[in-house]
């Protein structure tokens, strides 16, 4: 059970009813029609899942749905006493990514997603999945994507060229920066943009092993959002990185 006080506040519970509002229980195609089957298709079969930055619960709820035991752990208060309401089947815990209060080696697999984005400590976060991890355990990473989504990024309507042209602009990719980011009218979310190197290396250091990388097309669902841009399909929006733990913490390459 989580400890939920007043004094506890944070950023995120500002967020929590719009998050909720627009991001589950089938209201976004991105998390209905792609995050949760690409999550889905890479559970375990059995054991312990630590869902990490669970917000309200739809990936812990999807895990716990398949017979895991599963662990939800989330900053906000809000989240997570909605995540308790929507109920289910998880546990949830509210704690930080970079102080998981869980024994080390408890759980068969990890998932935070679109998480880490708004994380600081990145490699007390990393650290900390890893350390719960059993050997061999696996850590379903996902992030928007980190060059293509990063600040200042869009789509270029470039109507001097002759005949217009629309195409992707890449931001300050190699620049690591934070921003505020006006998603949608009057709700301003922190992101930390690092290049892709930063988070891999981070996760080698770690013993983390990248099995499979995944740069998934936009659904279909999401694509018809937006049917003016018609090279959408070609810019993924979303990174999944499947990594094992390490079964030789001295030898980080070797399964």
């Amino acid at each position: 059970m989580s400890h939920l006080t007043p004094e506890h506040h944070h950023p995120w519970d500002e967020h929590a009813a719009w998050w909720q509002a627009e991001f589950t229980d089938g209201a976004d195609p991105e998390y209905s029609d792609q995050i949760l089957p690409l999550i889905a298709e890479r559970l375990p079969s059995r054991g312990l899942v630590v869902d990490v930055g669970c917000g309200e619960g739809q990936v812990a709820r999807l895990a716990a749905a398949s017979g895991l035991d599963v662990i939800g752990v989330d900053p906000s208060g809000l989240q997570v006493g909605e995540a308790q309401r929507r109920g289910g089947g998880p546990r949830y815990l509210r704690g930080s990514a970079a102080g998981l209060a869980l024994r080390e080696g408890i759980a068969e697999a990890a998932v935070a997603c679109l998480v880490f984005e708004h994380i600081d400590d990145l490699d007390a976060a990393i650290d900390e999945v890893a350390r719960v991890l059993v050997p061999g355990g696996r850590f379903l990473f996902l992030l928007n994507h980190p060059l293509l989504q990063t600040p200042n990024s869009g789509w270029i309507d470039d109507q001097i060229l002759d005949p217009p042209e629309q195409y992707w602009r890449v931001g300050e990719y190699l620049n690591e920066a934070v921003t505020m980011e006006e998603v949608t009218a009057g709700v301003y979310v922190r992101f930390l943009h690092r290049p892709l190197g930063r988070y891999l290396n981070s996760l080698r250091r770690a013993g983390l092993v990248l099995e499979e990388f995944v740069e998934p097309a936009p659904p279909s669902s999401f694509l018809a959002r937006a049917e003016e841009y018609e090279a959408a399909q070609s810019i993924p929006r979303l990174l999944l990185l499947d990594l094992r733990k390490s079964r030789n913490p001295r030898l980080p390459y070797e399964q």
